[in-house]
């Protein structure tokens, strides 16, 4: 019978532990959290030295009750939640539960989950961190506050069912300052003129102009161009200077979770929540035919780079194995994390160099497999040499005008032939692989032609999630465990959306973004935020305690709130006056703000209960949005149906609205599938904002795909109807959305 009791967070580690610690250990598995602040109510006692409130999550209840069960018939009790202040916290909450008296417990902190690792935690087990569960408190503590007492006056100024988020409002201030400098920006022309120039030797090559008079080129406009263009007519174009040297490229560090989120998106195009997802899962065990779950990466939320010494050791004996000597450095390659970092685990890596990624292709999903790969190419990478290059640069005089020409040539790829950091739209690269003639200083040079292009500044652009997370990592705003969460939270409250992989700022978002800033200015600014992060490291550290920390914040934030509550401007009993006139009673229209964003609507309401949707140009010009009317008979009055557009996207309204107020799905031509389901597949919209097409029997038919259905018979198996879907750089592809039919084209 086990003396001992390991207890964990996942059920999916249960099985890859048991499998190296034998019969004297126990494994159980708390599922995350165990307790947390009530939902119905605040749960702190500010007059009591804001004291929380924890109570087991009623989920949880049978869970705390098998691992009461299990404690009791042992003498060890290992708490192993995850190795961060999250797993902390529920480490401390499942010993306050189960009941410790009499027992030895102890805390320990898995980094991998291979055997070595398992085995060396539970030899030298460790206690549990006051501090460390004290930051996590505080940090709880706060988001509370925040979010239970902005929220409801947000419900009582704008619509019910708001959010504010101590983190997740600076986010949204972030894409909205943003869309601000956008729509601001005013573009400006500049030129540029290049020189298609042969000397002795081929290759013809282009030089830019980049300076007249010994200034920097500054070319606005087309008559500027004119005047260079005539200026240089039958000029010398002679080389000035001729520089040749060489290059390195160091490889990047080995990941980080924002590091591993930003390039798991722009390589792989994964969402910072799937790449979190998928690494969790690498992390926990990987089933490896018969031996079973194995652990495949190291803890994947952490702001170091630092790596153990045996795993420096491993990655360069891979690296004179399979890459040879040539690409192996004298030393190891330390990298040095940046000073906000806590630095508490080692930086994302393979657990182990034993499993290389094409050998265990098999047994990882599609997914699983490119995100290890991204990983362990990482890793590998950071371990071998730079790669060279030559580079040359050749600058041309002519008259009072200096060219300049660029080429680098690649000597020694070192560490590129595994891994090559992506780089995000707009960000300069150098240009590799352009070949510059052997040209000597004072050669004349023929001109073959003078090409100029005109130009135009750009906005600054939008943020992708990749470059959301960096701009939220370098702000200091949040931490590896949040980053995918905060990027989710906006979304789920429909304050931004993802468009063609850039985040727009919903119109709700940029109402409640500008309703904070009004009112509760410090909290949704971006160095308080990185501040608060700051006193919450010091927390752990043992330097601040959490009730200074937290009666700093609310002293402030009580007067802010209080404030708030009578001056905030009250966007639900705005009515902002048209033109437009009431087509039922001839009244004014005006403006309103409701659950679905702005409307127009009668002013003599209630009276007249008439609304229309309606779009405003730049300029600020109204129109209404004219319903298209189908041929749809409405089943109640007769009238024809009309399509209307909803908060879950386009349904059939009667045109009778508001005396008759049927509504229908709105069908797109073909029937359910479904055996002996009379239904038909309509359009509709999650809770997110995401398409999908589901039967107009729901509930009684929950019949749904992703893809939009069209009305073509697959060739293969005759199935009623197709599925399109379009992808990046392949098009549109037609496919069979029966399972056993492999049809697609």
């Amino acid at each position: 019978m086990p003396d001992s009791l390991i207890i964990v967070e996942s059920p999916t580690k249960v099985k890859t532990i048991k499998k190296y610690v034998g019969p004297d250990f126990d494994v159980k598995a708390s599922v995350g959290h165990v307790k947390d602040l009530p939902k119905n109510k605040i749960g702190i006692d500010i007059e009591n030295e804001f004291r929380p409130s924890y109570q087991v999550i009623s989920e949880k209840k049978k869970v705390i009750s098998e691992l009461k069960k299990s404690a009791r018939k042992v003498k060890n009790i290992y708490l192993a939640p995850d190795p961060d202040r999250e797993g902390e916290a529920i480490a401390w909450h499942i010993a306050e539960e189960i009941g410790t008296a009499g027992k030895n417990v102890y805390r320990v902190l898995f980094n991998d989950l291979t055997k070595n690792t398992i085995l060396n935690a539970l030899k030298n087990p460790q206690s549990l961190e006051s501090n460390k569960y004290e930051a996590q408190q505080a940090r709880r503590i706060l988001d509370r506050l925040v979010g239970y007492q902005i929220s409801p006056i947000l419900w009582d100024k704008v619509k019910r069912g708001l959010s504010a988020g101590r983190v997740q409002s600076v986010a949204v201030r972030i894409i909205c300052d943003r869309e601000e400098e956008i729509s601001k920006f005013v573009a400006e022309e500049y030129w540029n003129i290049f020189a298609l120039l042969e000397g002795a030797s081929p290759p013809q090559f282009q030089a830019r102009i980049v300076k007249i008079d010994g200034k920097k080129a500054k070319i606005h406009n087309q008559e500027q161009v004119n005047d260079i263009l005539k200026n240089l007519e039958g000029a010398s174009f002679v080389v000035d200077s001729v520089e040749r040297k060489e290059t390195k490229r160091t490889p990047p560090p080995p990941f980080t979770t924002s590091k591993l989120q930003q390039e798991a998106s722009r390589w792989l195009h994964f969402s910072a929540k799937k790449t979190m997802s998928i690494a969790q899962r690498l992390y926990e065990g990987i089933e490896l035919g018969r031996e079973g779950p194995v652990g495949l990466i190291t803890y994947m939320r952490t702001d170091s780079v630092r790596i153990a010494a045996e795993a420096l050791d491993e990655a360069r004996r891979f690296v004179r194995t399979v890459y040879g000597k040539e690409q192996l450095p004298a030393k190891a390659r330390v990298f040095k994390s940046s000073k906000s970092s806590q630095d508490a685990h080692e930086a994302i890596r393979p657990a182990s160099m034993t499993y290389r990624p094409k050998d265990i292709e098999q047994h990882l999903s599609n997914e699983e497999f490119r995100l290890y790969q991204l990983i362990w190419n990482r890793f590998i990478a950071s371990q071998m040499n730079p790669a060279v290059f030559d580079m040359t640069t050749i600058t041309v005089k002519a008259r009072k005008y200096l060219f300049r020409a660029q080429g680098s040539v690649m000597k020694f790829p070192g560490f590129t032939i595994v891994y090559t950091e992506s780089k995000e739209n707009g960000e300069a690269e150098a240009e590799i692989g352009k070949i510059l003639p052997a040209v000597t200083r004072g050669e004349t040079l023929t001109l073959i032609s003078l090409d100029p292009e005109q130009h135009f500044t750009q906005p600054p652009p939008r943020f992708s999630e990749a470059t959301l997370v960096r701009e939220l990592e370098e702000n200091g705003i949040g931490r590896p465990s949040t980053y995918a969460n905060i990027l989710s939270t906006i979304q789920d409250r429909e304050y931004a959306r993802l468009e063609k992989g850039r985040f727009h700022p919903t119109e709700l978002g940029c109402l409640v973004n500008e309703l904070l800033v009004n009112n509760f200015g410090r909290i949704v600014d971006v160095e308080f935020t990185a501040s608060m992060e700051e006193k919450l490291d010091l927390i752990e550290e043992g330097t601040l305690t959490r009730y200074d920390t937290l009666k700093e914040f609310y002293t402030p934030f009580e007067g802010e709130l209080d404030k708030a509550k009578k001056e905030m401007r009250n966007v639900k009993r705005e009515e902002i006056p048209t033109d437009l006139i009431c087509d039922k009673c001839g009244s004014s229209m005006v403006i309103k703000w409701g659950k679905n964003g702005k409307f127009i609507a009668c002013s003599n309401y209630p009276e007249c209960k008439n609304t229309r949707n309606f779009v405003q140009d730049e300029s600020g010009e109204i129109s209404e949005v004219e319903a298209e009317v189908t041929d749809t008979i409405c089943d109640d009055c007769g009238g024809n149906m009309v399509i209307k557009q909803g908060k879950f996207g386009r349904f059939l309204g009667c045109s009778g609205y508001p005396e008759c107020q049927n509504t229908k799905p709105l069908a797109i031509g073909i029937q359910c599938p479904q055996d002996g389901c009379e239904g038909y597949l309509c359009e509709r919209r999650t809770k997110k904002g995401k398409i999908f097409f589901g039967c107009s029997r729901y509930p009684h038919c929950t019949y749904a795909l992703w893809d939009k259905p069209i009305p073509e018979e697959c060739p293969l198996c005759g199935h009623p109807f197709l599925t399109e879907k379009h992808y990046r750089g392949k098009g549109t592809v037609k496919a069979c959305p029966n399972k056993k039919c492999r049809y697609k084209e």
